[in-house]
């Protein structure tokens, strides 16, 4: 597409009436919105009408309202039976209720999770969160550990 003489009037027309660059492409046809942003740059085309988009309404606070929202059913929840002691997990059966953690290499026969019951915010069972989840030790003593080893 080449800017004619016609196109580009009509371009400083619409530019001037305040129309956004995807409207005028759209207005004018066989242009995109890059192309119009590139000639109006060229032409030097500057101050504007006023925007044609409609006004926001303006709140006076900080704290906007918010719509409502319709209520959400319940989730069904199904009580899925835990694992015997001694069972174990695969990747298909996890859930957010039991152990997940990993037992062996996962590229091996025999990878498993723990598939004990999980404690609450947590996704292992007590003895492996007591594993995961070790109290931070201070600055100091770590820095004594390290330097000994």
């Amino acid at each position: 597409m080449s800017w004619t003489d016609e196109r580009v009037e009509m371009l400083k027309k619409l530019w001037a009436e305040g129309l956004s660059a995807s409207q005028i492409a759209r207005t004018m046809g066989g242009v995109t919105r890059n192309a119009v942003i590139g000639k109006v740059h060229r032409l030097g085309l500057s101050g504007r009408a006023a925007t044609t988009r409609s006004e926001r309404p303006r709140y006076t606070s900080h704290a906007r309202p918010r719509p409502s929202r319709p209520a959400l059913p319940e989730p069904v929840v199904v009580d899925e039976p835990e694992p015997a002691p001694g069972e174990f997990s695969t990747v298909l059966s996890l859930n957010d209720r039991i152990c997940k953690w990993p037992i062996g290499n996962p590229g091996e026969p025999g990878f498993r999770f723990c598939g004990h019951k999980a404690v609450d915010g947590t996704p292992y069972c007590a003895d492996h969160a007591r594993k995961a989840y070790q109290p931070s030790q201070p600055k100091r003593d770590r820095a004594n550990r390290l330097g000994a080893a």
